[in-house]
């Protein structure tokens, strides 16, 4: 069973524009992921950083919906002072946003088989730091991989 850590962007992925075609296939693709938990076909991993993008969201709907999904994910994962220092390392070798950074070392830290984004300037970035994790967008994980 695959465990995967989804960039936030995934679990918000539903509420943006639609109009766009790529959108609306990523949307489709984080939905279906979020299916295959609820069949126990993959594992989500839920961290703090999730939590803390989570609880600042100004917009309640986005808000109520991301935590109902979080109940999906068993896994969860805490801060702690090796995430820390790995983030810090991280923006230091990638170039990587603070947040990314600390959402790659949580993936990292727990061992994930795939870290899933809608970002393409991650998945860019990730690939410098040859981690052991498959970094990629959710529509590529839907199709294989």
């Amino acid at each position: 069973m695959s465990l995967i850590y989804l960039d936030y962007n995934c679990f918000q992925r539903g509420f943006d524009d639609h109009r766009q075609i790529r959108i609306q296939m990523e949307a489709l693709a984080c939905q279906e992921i979020f299916n295959r938990s609820e069949r126990k076909e993959l594992q989500l991993i839920w961290s703090f950083m999730h939590e803390d993008e989570t609880i600042i969201c100004p917009f309640i709907e986005r808000k109520i919906e991301v935590f109902r999904l979080s109940n999906l994910c068993e896994i969860k994962v805490g801060p702690k002072e090796e995430i820390y220092n790995c983030a810090k390392s991280f923006q230091i070798e990638s170039n990587l946003s603070a947040k990314d950074a600390v959402h790659l070392a949580c993936a990292s830290y727990i061992k994930a088989e795939f870290f899933l984004t809608c970002d393409d300037g991650v998945i860019k970035y990730a690939k410098r730091l040859n981690l052991n994790i498959g970094v990629m967008n959710p529509i590529d994980y839907i199709r294989g991989g």
